[in-house]
């Protein structure tokens, strides 16, 4: 199974970045995906989820800012961030649980770095 998490990077506050989680394509159809995030000297913390039917939520703090998707045509999910705040700085990764055994996979991280 194959998990990579690409496009962070440096930002000034109030601009946008992508990520993208690109997925093996036999898990992808089946997975549940989220989004997770870990502030520097922070816990790691749930940021968006993404149903395999396409539902989603999202923790309060990006709720109207983040938005999560994902192409089944590309085995991707990605995570639109807008309005980026410097408190949004973190290394974020993506996890999928594939459904119905329950596997759980993670990506690594990508460093996404929100200037004031």
């Amino acid at each position: 199974v194959q998990l990579q998490a690409s496009g962070g990077g440096l930002v000034q506050a109030g601009g946008s970045l992508r990520l993208s989680c690109d997925i093996s394509k036999r898990i992808f159809s089946t997975s549940v995906v989220r989004w997770f995030r870990q502030p520097p000297g922070k816990q790691r913390e749930w940021v968006a989820v993404i149903g395999t039917g396409g539902s989603t939520d999202y923790v309060d703090s990006v709720k109207g800012r983040f938005t999560i998707s994902r192409d089944n045509a590309k085995n991707t999910v990605y995570l639109q961030m807008n309005s980026l705040k410097p408190e949004d700085t973190a290394v974020y990764y993506c996890s999928v649980r594939v459904i119905p055994d329950q596997s759980e996979y993670w990506g690594q991280g990508t460093l996404v770095t929100v200037s004031s």
